[in-house]
């Protein structure tokens, strides 16, 4: 019999972006992170390269616990414009162009948040993640290589557990990182929102489109996921620390 456990994962740092519907020059964010961007970042710990396949990875059911909601923002950034000493003009050029242009972008990104993501699977896949995690093939990022974790994304104790998704995310007392401000834990919220992958589509609430297919990071080639969303109380559906 195959055993089954959830891989507890610590998403915390100054700033994360979790693209979802990026195009071209405006690049955006989802609210809590993407399964296509957790899956890169297992990539990396790995060190899997973008032509390799991921669906064994893909098969993990995820689920997202919100312990600090992020401040959305956005930055603007420009591509170009300017040259190398002894070289030439380096910019962006349009199809059918010589001319090298500069290019304005417009980047989203959450501020402060605070993650804790569950990964539900077959027991010796999950261990091997956390070897991968623990000494890293690559660099960690959390969805963009200039935003590094303020922590260690493996919890402590027991990064693994034996328990369905869902307990396994109640199973850790709130909060999970030491960079939540002091005036949330003076006055913690009710209640955490909690986002749950849901395999069946039909009784899914949404679906969005972050679900890995084959070298998705190749091909770019991504399924819909559905999604449902819940709202866990704190001090009954999951314990405060320290109470």
């Amino acid at each position: 019999m195959v055993s089954r456990a959830t891989l507890l994962l610590r998403l915390a740092g100054p700033l994360q972006s979790w693209g979802l519907q990026s195009r071209f020059t405006i690049r955006d964010t989802a609210r809590e992170p993407t399964k296509s961007g957790v899956i890169g970042l297992l990539c990396a710990a790995l060190g899997r390269s973008r032509d390799q396949n991921v669906d064994d990875l893909a098969t993990l059911r995820m689920g997202v616990r919100v312990d600090v909601e992020g401040i959305m923002a956005r930055d603007y950034q420009t591509v170009g414009g300017g040259s190398w000493p002894g070289r030439e003009e380096y910019g962006v050029r349009s199809v059918g162009e010589k001319r090298q242009d500069t290019i304005v972008t417009v980047r989203y990104f959450l501020a402060r948040a605070v993650f804790l993501v569950g990964l539900e699977g077959e027991r010796m896949l999950l261990d091997e993640l956390v070897g991968a995690l623990r000494n890293p093939r690559w660099p960690l990022y959390l969805g963009r290589k200039s935003y590094v974790p303020s922590e260690p994304l493996l919890l402590p104790e027991s990064p693994v557990r034996l328990l369905p998704l869902e307990d396994a995310l109640r199973s850790v007392p709130w909060p999970i990182s030491e960079t939540v401000p002091y005036r949330l834990r003076e006055k913690p919220p009710e209640v955490l929102r909690v986002v749950l992958e849901e395999p069946d589509l039909d009784r899914a609430e949404r679906a969005q489109l972050d679900q890995p297919v084959g070298a998705a990071f190749r091909d770019r080639r991504f399924a819909l996921r559905g999604l449902r969303t819940e709202f866990w109380r704190l001090g009954s559906d999951v314990p405060v620390a320290g109470r």
